[in-house]
Formats: structure tokens, C-alpha cells, sequence
């Protein structure tokens, strides 16, 4: 008799099993899999959370980190990065900055990260020479190159010598060639676009050198200090954040809020920050008055996209200035005094027996004021609140009510949602004499100022020669050191209209312990204009253009540039007045690949959604599938032992002791 094997179909087989169903010997396989799904789904809850936005802890040593690496001296060895050099054409002096970027990562809403060069001792290149441009150059124009040659040569010897040929080099001249006549101006600005060339290989057009107005100026010290600060990284959410209206159209964009800027030097005080909202206007003269006061711009890669736009408002007020200020005060004081005399017949002032008696000066200093032969002699008696008082007029401006700090035109601030920092005379006034230099407290500056006013001119002599003063501190520091603090506290609250309690400015000389120049600002706005590649994220080259003004072909340098950079293309023209939109360009690092995915989303919160999606499908779809499988594979057995039972039914099984042979 054959014999019969027979797996355990089902509970109806005859006989004991022996061995385990098949799907049961598939269950360790099926909950291993629910098992290693169980595992995906708990990590791809927790990856969420790590992907929205890392701790502040984490984000704090970033930054720590960044700002190190800053310090740290540039790797001219690394082929990636890109150079800049910017000549600050000052009054007083000139100076080359010479900065360095790695490629642009790609995402539209990051700018370049432009830091300044250190040599191999890690100090800034910087050089500096004297005099300014305007007197070496004025009468001999010359002359303007062999000037400038020192500070190129400085230059191109920190820069790879084979990154020369696409290094872009500014020329940017500031209040000394404003004072020149155009004519003088366009000649100086000529002679350095023929000659430079000739012996320096930089990337250098005639649009890299102009004369810039103060209103440019102001930007570039407010782009420059908002980047050092961070203020256009707009991806992190710890910071204070501000709602800016874009267009006509009632859009609007939450992003980070920026900082204000003012500056007060000897002359000229300045004033730049953010408006976010474009408003209303009371009169037609008023919205006249900030068209040339109101500088829109984009600092983003692409014109399409809306979250680099800022709109800046800036003013510089001539006469105004610590120095300059103390001028007209003095002015002011012997006018007033001859007018007195004459009227009350007295002789204050005219000799030093009968000196005036000055409340801007500490008490028992004396001291003379000589105008057109005249001769004024002061004593001070140290009246801190007096002096503030005496200053109010001197706020109407020198000479008319346009140069008015009253008067003019000034932007809506939001004082509750806002941020300053003062620099030159802000910091000065705070920290070389009164040691409050960083948070301003009104209440604070002005008890320390009462005081040191207060003070005898002798007292204050020894405790300088004591050393408790800042090592910056100097004897004219200390002479005109109550005057000045009264002037800044004029000028911050009765000028710009800040509150006494206003909580959010601080008065700095460096940021992150350096100094910030106008120029990393300056080169970082014109950095979307090299004529390197366009950048093509988002989409295509960005188009946008400024109504009624016209793009001139480049100067190029006598080297042409290398095919590796791209190809030919325009290179805008000066830059515009009010700094609006030029097609704005990019040095993109394998950009047809970028193209290729320019719609992908950026690896960022929303894309890792995306990922995370995708490994549910994928694992679910699976799960699936093996449960199918598993049904085929029972069905399939159970037909398969209905047949078996069927057959054995009929076997005819013989009767015991009945066998098939003799």
C-alpha cells in the first residue's frame, strides 16, 4: 500500500500533526514587519519635530560657530570662493576692503555670505592712506590712478592670483568728491576707468566707479549692519518679528524684524530703518518729500520673490553733528550775549573777569570763543538741564527749515515694535567718559550725565588722569563731554521723537566684536549685479528692471572672462538712485543642475513632509501587499487539502487481517 503524506490541512485531517501550518510558520515574518513598521512610524513622528527647526541651544552655537570661523584666517587654497574688493574714497582718506564669499547654496530666499578677508595672521585686510582722493586728485585727475595703486596693489596681493580675472573691484567715493564739481568729479572717475585696467586684472567696469550720495550711503551701512546682525535670515523663529505690507495689492509678509541705524559723526548726523508699512500721506508735499526720502529695494536673487524687498527710510542731516553742532551752539551764544550787552548795557563775557557763564561746560572751565574778531569769554557752571534747554533752537537746523531736524520728513516709527543701535557720537557720548556704552536707559544716562556736569573741571582732570575714563577718552572728550551728552539727548528725543522709556537702543562701536562698514553692505547689494551667471532658481532669470532707466554693456578688463563662469551677459549701469530692482544675478556653483530641480521644494520643514509621506505610502502599500499574499497562499492550501480529504474518502481501506498477498 503506497503510503499517504499528508500536511495538516485543517482541523478536520485525521491523525495527529506533526508540524506547523505554513502561515504559521509565516507569523514570526509578519510580526517582525509590524514590528520594524511600528519603529517607522515612531521615528517618523519624532523626525517632524527635528526637522521643523532645531533648539536655540542648538541654533545659539551656530551662530557661536560662524562668527568664529569669521575670525579665523580665509583658505585662499579653497578653489570655491569668490572675492570682492570695495575702495572707500572718504574726505579724510581712502581705504580697501577686500571681502570673500563660498557659492550661493542654491535656495532663492538665502543671500550670499559675504565676509571680510583675513590674512594669515587673522586681521582684517584693510589698508588705509591719506589724504582723500578729492585733494590728491581734484587739480591733477590724473593723478587719481597712481593714488589709488597702493591700496590695489595691497589688494590684488591678498586675493589668488587666479581669481583676479573675476574678482569685481568698486570704487565708491563719498562726501569729499560730492563737494567736487561734476566736471572734476566725471574726470577723476574717468582716468581711473581707462587706466586701472591696465595694470590690474579685477573685474572692473565703468559702473564700479561712482560718486554715491549720502542716501546710498545710509543704505549700505543699514544693509551691512541687518547682515552682520542676521536681521535677513528669515528662517529663524526666536527672534521679535514685524508685518510688512508689499505692493498695492494689500499683501503682506511676517518676517524678521529688522534694525535701525543712526549715526552722529562731527558734522552730520543720519538716521536709516525699516518702514513696513507704506501708509499715508497728509499733504502732496509730504508724499513728495519721501519719494527722494524712501529707498525700496530687493536683496533677493530672484524679483519674483517678495521676502528680500525692503523698503528703508533715509535721511542725512548736515550741521547736525557733535562737533559741528558745538559750532553753531558757540554762535548762538555770542550773538545772544553781544545782543544782551548792547540792550542792558553790561560787559558779560568780554573780559575774563566777567566771563559768561557757560551751563554746557563743567563747572570752574574756562574757556574762549573768537568769531570774525571777536572774543567771548566763557566759565562753566555745569547746569546739565539748562544746557538741554539752551540747545532746543539749534534743533531748527543752520539755515533753513529743510535742513530742519524738526521739520523734515521722517517715517513713521513703531516705538513699541522696533530696535536701534546709535554708533560715533551715540557710543562716545555713552561709554568713553559715562561708561554706559551698550543698553540706553534715559533715565540712567541722564542722572550720570547731570552728574559728571556737575562736577569740578579739576575733579574731572584728576580722575582722567586716574584712569577711570575709557582709554579712548581724551582732554576734548572731557571739555565738551556735557555739552555732547546734551546735544544726543536733544536730538533722540525731542529731534526723533523717541520715548524716555523706549527700551529696545543700544550704542555700539563693533558688532559681534568687530567693526562694520558700509561697504560689506555695499557689496553685498551690487554682488546680484556681477555679470557671472543669472541666477536661475525659481524658475528662469529674474527680469525686473527700473522704469525709464537704461543697462550699458560692460567695460570689460583686458582679460576676458573665463568660459568656466558663464556666458556673456550685461552689466547694469550705475546704480540707481532710488536702489530699486536691476536683473539681479548670482555665482551659482553647477548651475544646470540647479536648474534641472529648480521647482523641487528646498530640503527644508515642508520637503522632509514630503519624505516622511512617501515611507508611509511605501510601508503601508507593503503591509498590504504581504496581507494578500498571505490570503492567495491560505486559500491556496485549503483547496488543496479539500481535495486530499476528498481522495481519501474514497480509499477503501481492507478489513484487519486481511492482506493483499497469499
Amino acid at each position: 500500500m503506497a503510503r499517504i503524506g499528508a500536511s495538516c490541512p485543517s482541523w478536520r485531517s485525521a491523525g495527529p500533526c506533526s508540524c506547523p501550518c505554513p502561515w504559521l510558520r509565516q507569523r514570526p515574518a509578519a510580526l517582525g514587519l509590524a514590528l520594524a513598521v511600528g519603529l517607522l512610524l515612531l521615528l517618523a513622528a519624532a523626525a517632524p519635530r527635528r526637522w521643523a527647526a532645531p533648539p536655540r541651544a542648538a541654533r545659539r552655537d551656530e551662530r557661536y560657530l560662524a562668527r568664529m570661523q569669521e575670525l579665523a584666517a580665509t583658505d585662499t587654497e579653497d578653489p570655491a570662493l569668490n572675492y570682492g574688493v570695495v575702495v572707500d574714497c572718504g574726505s579724510s582718506g581712502s581705504r580697501v576692503f577686500v571681502y570673500f564669499w563660498p557659492p550661493h547654496n542654491g535656495n532663492p530666499h538665502d543671500l550670499l555670505d559675504i565676509r571680510q578677508m583675513r590674512d594669515r595672521s587673522s586681521r582684517p585686510v584693510v589698508k588705509k592712506i591719506k589724504p582723500g582722493i578729492s585733494a590728491a586728485a581734484a587739480a591733477t585727475p590724473e593723478h587719481a590712478t597712481p593714488y589709488l595703486r597702493p591700496l590695489l596693489w595691497f589688494a590684488a596681493a591678498h586675493v589668488p592670483a587666479r581669481k583676479h580675472k573675476e574678482t569685481p573691484l568698486y570704487v565708491l567715493c563719498t562726501a569729499g568728491m560730492r563737494l567736487l564739481p561734476e566736471r572734476q568729479q566725471a574726470a577723476i572717475l574717468e582716468d581711473l576707468v581707462r587706466n586701472v585696467p591696465l595694470e590690474f586684472d579685477f573685474l572692473f567696469s565703468k559702473s564700479h566707479a561712482e560718486v554715491i550720495s549720502g542716501k546710498q550711503e545710509g543704505v549700505y551701512a543699514w544693509i551691512g549692519i541687518n547682515f552682520v546682525l542676521g536681521r535677513f535670515d528669515h528662517e529663524d523663529e526666536e527672534d521679535a518679528v514685524v508685518t510688512v505690507a508689499l505692493g498695492d495689492q494689500g499683501e503682506s509678509l511676517v518676517r524678521k524684524r529688522t534694525v535701525g541705524i543712526m549715526d552722529m559723526g562731527g558734522a552730520s548726523l543720519q538716521i536709516a530703518y525699516e518702514v513696513p508699512d507704506s501708509g499715508a500721506f497728509s499733504s502732496p508735499q509730504q508724499e513728495e518729500a519721501a519719494k527722494s526720502l524712501l529707498a525700496e529695494f530687493n536683496l533677493g536673487c530672484d524679483v519674483q520673490h517678495t521676502g528680500h524687498v525692503y523698503r528703508v527710510y533715509v535721511n542725512t542731516f548736515l550741521g547736525f553733528g557733535g562737533n559741528f553742532a558745538r559750532q553753531r551752539y558757540e554762535d548762538l551764544v555770542l550773538n545772544q550775549t553781544y545782543v544782551h550787552n548792547r540792550l542792558h548795557g553790561q560787559q558779560t563775557g568780554l573780559s575774563p573777569e566777567t566771563p559768561f557763564l557757560d551751563p554746557c561746560l563743567p563747572v570752574g572751565l574756562e574757556d574762549t570763543v573768537a568769531r570774525g574778531g571777536q572774543t567771548l569769554y566763557v566759565r562753566g557752571r555745569g547746569d546739565w538741564p539748562a544746557c538741554v534747554e539752551l540747545l532746543q533752537p539749534l534743533l531748527a537746523g543752520p539755515n533753513s527749515s529743510q535742513a530742519s531736524l524738526l521739520g523734515a520728513y521722517k517715517a513713521p516709527i513703531d516705538f513699541g515694535n522696533s530696535e536701534f543701535y546709535g554708533f560715533s557720537e551715540f557710543f562716545y557720548c555713552t561709554e568713553d567718559v559715562l561708561r554706559l556704552g551698550g543698553h540706553y536707559s534715559a533715565p540712567t544716562f541722564t542722572s550720570a550725565a547731570q552728574e559728571y556736569c556737575s562736577q569740578r573741571w579739576e575733579v574731572l582732570t584728576q580722575r582722567f588722569r586716574g584712569g577711570l575714563y575709557s582709554a579712548h577718552a581724551d582732554q576734548h572728550r572731557l571739555k565738551y563731554q556735557c555739552f555732547k551728552s546734551a546735544w544726543m539727548y536733544e536730538v533722540l528725543h525731542q529731534g526723533f521723537r523717541f520715548p524716555l522709556d523706549y527700551p529696545s537702543l543700544h550704542t555700539a562701536q563693533l558688532v559681534y566684536d568687530r567693526e562694520v562698514q558700509w561697504t560689506l553692505g555695499a557689496i553685498l547689494y551690487k554682488t546680484r549685479f556681477l555679470p557671472l551667471r543669472y541666477c536661475r532658481l525659481a524658475g528662469g532669470i529674474a527680469q525686473g528692471r527700473v522704469a525709464g532707466e537704461e543697462q550699458e554693456s560692460p567695460q570689460r578688463v583686458r582679460v576676458p572672462r573665463p568660459p568656466a563662469r558663464g556666458a556673456a551677459a550685461q552689466d547694469p549701469g550705475s546704480t540707481p538712485r532710488h536702489l530699486n530692482d536691476f536683473p539681479p544675478r548670482r555665482d551659482l556653483r553647477q548651475e544646470s543642475v540647479r536648474q534641472a530641480h529648480a521647482s523641487w521644494p528646498r530640503l527644508s520643514f515642508v520637503y522632509n513632509h514630503y519624505l516622511f509621506f512617501a515611507c508611509i505610502l511605501v510601508v503601508a502599500l507593503a503591509i498590504v501587499l504581504y496581507l494578500l499574499r498571505l490570503r492567495r497562499i491560505h486559500r491556496r492550501q485549503l483547496r488543496s487539502a479539500q481535495l486530499t480529504l476528498l481522495w481519501l474518502d474514497k480509499v477503501v481501506v481492507p478489513p484487519p487481517g486481511q492482506g493483499s498477498g497469499p
